[in-house]
């Protein structure tokens, strides 16, 4: 069964690069007054259900059309794959270019300074670090300076009725047009990223719903132009996934060679004591903190053993809530330990590439025919695939690097 869904699985991967057009005058004609009509005949009523008064529905969307430049789009009927290439991996050090984590590091300092007395109170009413909430505010939106084009409605309105994700998009519109009946928000305010992400956390409309909060006590949960609303809003939503008050993200640790990369993961965790008495060390001269030698620790390879190695703690998983990527989580609490005066990661990022997410893929399905729990099948190399590939490998004999490489994929397929 599992492996049926391949043909399905590389089809959204394909149309994620995809940009469609309709070919004739006609043919866009006819598109939007499909839209339309599905605006009235579906939208509308589950809408209404919602809660939702016809003013705001008609403001929101009365003037909508289909954004036809948006990726992952797919036009009704169409019986070929969109043509896109697809580019090849890039290394996981990439995602840490010095020069920008440098740049987010600087103005961090600087932000925590300028916000020091509103951080106080989010730090003491939500137990989150400072320095996280606001490397997320970095990372998100380049601290409210990155541009925010797209008209929220629309976006999600055409992914919704268009998109290789509907399942996805649909409930973030109605969601969005939540949004503006209850906060009061005119729809010209209500800008997102092209994927419908709000404001400087860059929410999606349910967990904008969900977790923004009006820490400013002017009436409105704001998101777009008050700092102590977005900076709050990303602490309570760490919170409410959560977040342990009084303990860091983890540690850069140096890995003896005699303890297995497929020792990765959530579900393997260990006490920081017992990590050390199989060799494990923090990296650098300091020792791991006494009072974290009785929590749990998890070994983190984002690059299996072809980058630096860490030891998690649960608040990893934290910020893995707020984005899936390894390296996201891995990049939000290096910058946040740089802001407070940490220096670079230590261990180094090998050079690696060859391949595509379709192979990575397509790796995938093999490993899982053979019984490997490689988790969910996308072509991203995630936690599971990781130690999925290093078994593989120490089965066959192999040192187990526990990552994807050309030769490697060339030999599981």
């Amino acid at each position: 069964m599992r492996n049926s869904l391949a043909p399905i699985l590389f089809l959204a991967i394909l149309l994620a690069t995809s940009v469609v057009t309709a070919e004739t005058p006609t043919e866009q004609a006819k598109l939007e007054a499909d839209f339309q009509r599905w605006l009235a005949q579906i939208v509308w009523p589950d809408a209404r259900k919602q809660g939702i008064g016809r003013k705001v529905f008609d403001a929101a969307l009365d003037k909508v059309s289909l954004d036809l430049s948006l990726p992952d789009l797919v036009l009704p009927g169409s019986r070929e794959l969109p043509s896109g290439k697809q580019s090849e991996f890039s290394s996981p050090g990439r995602y840490f270019k010095p020069s920008q984590v440098d740049y987010l590091a600087r103005q961090g300092k600087a932000l925590l300074e300028q916000w020091r007395e509103p951080l106080n109170k989010i730090e003491a009413t939500y137990g989150v670090p400072r320095e996280i909430i606001v490397a997320i505010w970095g990372r998100e939106s380049n601290f409210g300076k990155a541009s925010l084009p797209h008209d929220a409605v629309r976006v999600l309105a055409t992914e919704s009725f268009l998109g290789a994700r509907k399942e996805k998009f649909y409930p973030e519109l109605l969601a969005a047009l939540a949004i503006l009946q209850q906060d009061h928000i005119v729809p010209s305010e209500l800008k997102s990223s092209w994927a419908g992400a709000l404001g400087n956390p860059q929410f999606l409309p349910t967990k904008f719903l969900a977790f923004a909060v009006d820490f400013d006590k002017d009436g409105r949960r704001d998101i777009w132009h008050s700092v102590p609303d977005s900076l709050a809003s990303i602490g309570n939503y760490l919170n409410k996934h959560g977040w342990v008050a009084k303990r860091g993200w983890g540690y850069e640790i140096a890995l003896p060679d005699g303890i297995s990369c497929t020792l990765e993961g959530r579900d393997q965790g260990k006490k920081i004591a017992a990590w050390e008495k199989l060799g494990v060390k923090r990296i650098g001269s300091e020792p791991f903190p006494s009072k974290e030698k009785g929590k749990q620790g998890f070994l983190m390879l984002p690059a299996g053993r072809l980058g630096p190695r860490f030891l998690a703690t649960e608040n990893f998983f934290v910020l893995k809530d707020y984005n899936e990527s390894d390296l996201y989580a891995l990049f939000i609490g290096h910058l946040a330990d740089r802001m407070k005066g940490g220096g670079p990661i230590l261990g180094t990022w090998d050079e690696i590439g060859g391949f595509t997410r379709a192979d990575v893929l397509a790796t995938q399905l093999k490993l899982q025919s053979q019984g490997h729990d490689v988790g969910k099948a996308d072509g991203l190399v995630g936690f599971k695939t990781r130690r999925s590939l290093g078994r593989w490998q120490e089965k066959q004999g192999l040192k187990a690097t526990c990552f994807p490489d050309a030769a490697l994929i060339g030999k599981i397929r």
